[in-house]
């Protein structure tokens, strides 16, 4: 009896073993799973006082650009903004944290997210839509501003460009909202260099950070 009583303990304890095993098996190939799951796309959706666009990233090239690009918009950092600088036919240009008071015009341009980030040059053109940072004449001197490229490939503006600044992504929805933020009346800038200081708000309302195929 005592043996028989010792065999059923013995076969029970087997039993909940090969359980417990089965179930840290099925854990560990859920958690294996997640690990090499693809990160799902995500787009930034870019709304403004004149229209609603939507802009792809290129994370592949550019990945820390894009995740500081990513941090600030779901910081709320560009809400309120709006596009301080047009050139037409060259680009658009927004970001700057100063251009949320009226009252600091003179300083456009001059803003950043209290820090810099390292250029990430790539081979990937400029031209009309895509999306680059701007910066100063440091080549690691960007932190939030940006630019949506209004030129064609051919144009000299676009390819002085290329190489030089770090573009992280392109318009896939908006191009007529683009083009019509270029096509906004402009007054000379204040140092006589440039016609580029719109001659009315173009207002960046939201930058929101959404999974791709949410988009229709």
């Amino acid at each position: 009896m005592k043996n028989m009583l010792l065999s059923v303990i013995s076969g029970l304890a087997v039993c909940v073993a090969t359980v417990l095993g089965q179930s840290d098996t099925a854990t560990t190939k859920k958690e294996d799973a997640k690990a090499t799951a693809p990160a799902v796309a995500e787009v930034a959706v870019i709304e403004t006082t004149k229209g609603r666009m939507v802009v792809e990233f290129w994370p592949d090239v550019a990945p820390k650009t894009v995740e500081n690009f990513k941090k600030l918009a779901r910081d709320k950092f560009y809400d309120g903004t709006c596009f301080h600088r047009i050139v037409k036919d060259f680009m658009i240009q927004g970001g700057d944290p100063l251009t949320k008071d009226p009252a600091a015009q003179a300083r456009y341009g001059t803003g950043d997210p209290g820090y810099k980030i390292k250029a990430e040059f790539n081979n990937r053109k400029h031209v009309r839509g895509v999306l680059s940072m701007a910066r100063s004449a440091h080549p690691d001197s960007a932190g939030s501003q940006f630019f949506v490229c209004l030129g064609e490939e051919s144009s000299p503006n676009m390819q002085y460009l290329n190489g030089k600044y770090t573009a992280f992504g392109r318009l896939i929805k908006g191009e007529d909202v683009l083009l019509k933020i270029g096509e906004t009346p402009t007054t000379m800038n204040a140092y006589g260099t440039e016609r580029s200081v719109p001659t009315e708000r173009i207002g960046v309302e939201t930058v929101r950070i959404v999974p791709a195929d949410s988009i229709k």
